[in-house]
């Protein structure tokens, strides 16, 4: 076939003519933006009259999306330290508030907390999340509500935390002998399958981490459970800038979210129509006691006898056991590798550490739950550990319901609010030394400090209506699992390998994991 060339096709636009039609396109587009952007800042208007937080200089179209970088966290920390702990940027067409502070953070969560209790869309977390009938990505509202108070009450309160002691030891015993045989462990992968299996066997009724069939497929739900965790943290082009969403069906991006999010429903429709099933063939002779029930038959009761005031759908369902499973699992391991990390990298702290469990524990074969509240040095640990490493470094974005003053400035409605947990728990003017592992910051007056919510120094978990419900359920784990790892084993990294030498480098997504997962070799106590 003969070469398409201009002279052979005079309608046929040349290399030349081709770049000036591209580049009219593109300074059109570039116009358009700066007629938008002038109107936006002209002091006539409404917004501008007031004073809004300052803001790095933008780029047409894509505002300040180029300056997040990899890992956004750290890319704010570096903007909030030349620009202020309140800022404003543009991501694309969508104004975004960051908050790097501990007061500024005060403000938006506690002061102003029902305004800021909005959450942002996206067609991402909708597609995985079933359409916002979760809890985590829910809009504020009574639907949100009820279905928060079902969590709680059912799986997340203290005394359903406690009822679920027994599940915590038994799967860390089982992790204990799988360490003896192993010698080398990857903890990584140990803790991930550890924390699935006890958030499993809560809310689900028993293990689902092993290679096995369900439906009829192979699954890993471990590893299916991390790509969830990493698209739903990943960046979305189309959220800031919707004529460009179309680059995700060119990249695979919209493929991958609907294979996992395929995969994931398969997965639960066979977990709620086993439990569906097990309920109708005990119904009538319901003797069981309400702590061996787990989060879906109690799901599944509350739906068939309509006692709630307002409907329970199957997607609810779903999506509520959707979160208590992901949020409950990558959250809970994510502090125990970090935990564990910086225990190898500090000799020291690992030492002090196994004198407090060693102590309390007297020679038994493992630590039991009420063993913990005598070990305050392992509460020190993993408080800095959620310093330096909140789950979830810029907590989940909320979004403004009205125009509101934050500091002095002037924040409008629609707003989508960014808190930098990370940033804050390295902030040096709240922390000596932030950047050092210190447990002992922690003891006598640092016991004061906590993480649940009424501290804003430390927000790892975040704070007000949609602080995470779960901290109870995540702690009474990590506390278990870490003492028990320290009290039964002497640990080293693998033979070669020296404490500098350990990569201390994170994955992006949601959640900040190691990039390469931590291998410690383990020496039975």
């Amino acid at each position: 076939m003969q070469n398409l060339s201009a002279n052979q096709y005079p309608n046929f636009p040349n290399s030349k003519m081709l770049q000036f039609i591209i580049y009219g396109f593109l300074l059109l587009c570039f116009s358009i933006h700066l007629i938008k952007l002038s109107r936006r800042r002209n002091p006539t208007t409404e917004h501008t009259k007031k004073l809004l937080p300052p803001s790095p200089p933008t780029l047409p179209v894509l505002g300040n999306l180029h300056q997040l970088g990899l890992y956004a966290h750290r890319s704010l920390q570096l903007l909030a330290r030349r620009h202020g702990p309140l800022m404003h940027l543009q991501f694309g067409q969508v104004p975004v508030l960051v908050a790097s502070s501990a007061a500024a953070a005060r403000e938006i969560m506690k002061t102003n907390d029902l305004i800021f209790s909005g959450r942002v869309a996206s067609p991402v977390a909708a597609k995985l999340l079933y359409d916002y009938e979760d809890i985590a990505s829910a809009p504020y509202g009574e639907g949100w509500r009820q279905r928060r108070s079902i969590c709680v009450l059912h799986l997340l309160s203290n005394r359903r935390v406690q009822s679920f002691g027994r599940v915590r030891e038994e799967e860390t015993v089982t992790l204990m002998k799988k360490m003896k045989e192993q010698r080398v462990v990857n903890l990584s992968e140990s803790f991930a399958a550890l924390t699935n299996d006890v958030v499993s066997r809560a809310a689900l009724g028993r293990k689902y981490s092993e290679q096995g069939s369900h439906g009829g497929k192979k699954k890993n739900f471990n590893e299916l459970l991390l790509e969830f965790m990493e698209l739903l943290g990943s960046f979305n082009v189309g959220d800031f800038i919707p004529w460009l969403g179309w680059i995700n069906i060119f990249t695979g991006f919209n493929s991958r979210v609907g294979i996992i999010s395929k995969e994931f429903d398969d997965f639960l429709e066979g977990v709620v129509d086993e439990h569906a099933s097990k309920l109708e063939n005990r119904a009538g002779r319901e003797t069981e006691e309400e702590e061996a029930e787990d989060l879906v038959d109690i799901l599944l009761k509350l739906q068939r006898d309509n006692v709630l005031g307002f409907p329970l759908t199957r997607k609810n369902v779903k999506a509520i056991v959707l979160n208590m499973f992901a949020a409950g699992t990558d959250t809970s391991y994510t502090v125990l590798e970090w935990a564990m990390t910086e225990l190898l990298r500090n000799p020291r702290v690992m030492e002090r550490l196994q004198v407090e469990v060693r102590r309390v524990g007297q020679g038994r074969a493992e630590i039991k739950q009420s063993d913990l509240d005598e070990m305050v040095y392992l509460k020190a640990v993993i408080k800095e550990t959620l310093r330096m490493y909140p789950p979830i470094p810029l907590l989940v974005p909320r979004k403004s319901s009205q125009s509101v003053e934050i500091e002095g400035y002037h924040v409008p409605a629609g707003t989508m609010t960014m808190v930098n947990a990370w940033a804050i728990g390295r902030d040096p003017g709240i922390w000596e030394h932030p950047e050092e592992f210190k447990p002992e910051r922690f003891l006598n007056d640092g016991c004061k400090v906590d993480f649940r919510g009424q501290d804003f120094e430390l927000i790892p978990f975040g704070a007000g209506r949609r602080g995470c419900p779960g901290i109870s359920f995540a702690m009474a784990t990590n506390e278990l699992v870490l003492a028990n790892v320290v009290y039964g084993f002497d640990w080293s990294l693998p033979e070669g390998m020296r404490v500098e030498e350990l990569d201390m480098s994170e994955c992006p997504g949601l959640t900040i994991h190691k990039k390469v997962k931590l291998v410690a070799v383990c020496t039975p106590r």
